[in-house]
């Protein structure tokens, strides 16, 4: 039975990855990342092409749509967001009265009203986006996705559920898996884009972003970084690839620690996420 199951969640991840091509004579539902890409293609399966707003490389703070993309959206049947990133915030409003038909879907509906009270879970003086680097967040994101295909897609509705037991089961193995990697890792890690703050409150991490009110840190504030990570034994600095590396270079030679880049805006959801906790393991 348990080689069974491997095979089946094997096929569901071959399946969603051989669908990056959009395919001809289907319905297009467009997402702003490429997690939240994965996330649907899994659970859509063949009945829908699955396109991202924000491209590879692209940072979805400041992403401006081409006009191409609006263009294309216009024949997109819904778009799914995850909720508050940058991109969503500067250009939601813009991409619904380009396109008046398209039905829009919130995949973060549950999770900031579970998080309402943490004061910790905040991004530059608002809220704190990047709800996707989380194993308890990604199963709330699966549930709204179902949702949402069950009601453009009701008569798929079997189709579907299926599928998103199938991802349940996936997300609930990567937990475990995180899990036993993280009983013997550093508690604490440095990050220059907190991308990584449910991820951390998940599994009883500390978070300390080298960014200042999403800006670039001031002297006094690389100070006061240094000394926490000497507190804090901390050994490890994450970087991503669209934001500037200088200073994590500069705290990593200062304390002769790594820096090791991670990109929480791959498709490959599962893979970055044991990446991160392999990073942090003694």
């Amino acid at each position: 039975m348990k080689r069974i199951a491997l095979f089946f969640v094997t096929l569901l991840c071959l399946s969603a990855c051989g669908s990056k091509q959009q395919q001809p004579g289907k319905e297009t539902l467009t997402v702003t990342l490429e997690p939240l890409r994965y996330f649907t293609e899994v659970i859509a399966g063949d009945k829908y092409n699955v396109v991202s707003m924000v491209p590879k490389g692209s940072s979805p703070e400041t992403y401006d749509p081409t006009p191409q993309q609006l263009v294309n959206l216009d024949k997109s049947t819904a778009y799914l967001r995850i909720g508050y990133i940058g991109f969503e915030q500067a250009w939601m409003d813009k991409l619904t009265s380009n396109a008046p038909h398209l039905k829009v879907f919130d995949t973060s509906k549950g999770i900031y009203e579970e998080e309402h009270d943490h004061g910790d879970h905040h991004h530059g003086g608002g809220i704190e986006p990047h709800i996707w680097n989380s194993t308890r967040n990604a199963s709330i994101i699966a549930d709204n996705i179902y949702a949402a295909l069950c009601q453009l897609d009701s008569v798929n509705a079997p189709y579907y559920k299926h599928r998103l037991d199938s991802l349940q089961g996936i997300i609930t193995h990567t937990d475990n898996e995180l899990r036993g990697l993280l009983q013997h890792a550093d508690t604490t890690f440095l990050i220059y884009h907190p991308a990584l703050s449910y991820f951390a409150r998940d599994y009883g991490l500390k978070q300390i972003s080298i960014e200042e009110g999403g800006k670039e840190p001031s002297p006094a504030h690389l100070k006061n970084l240094i000394e926490t990570c000497r507190r804090d034994n901390a050994h490890v600095i994450f970087v991503q690839q669209e934001f500037d590396t200088r200073n994590a270079k500069l705290i990593a030679d200062e304390l002769g620690v790594n820096v090791i880049p991670i990109n929480p805006l791959s498709y490959d959801w599962k893979e970055e996420m044991i990446n991160v906790a392999k990073s942090l393991t003694k």
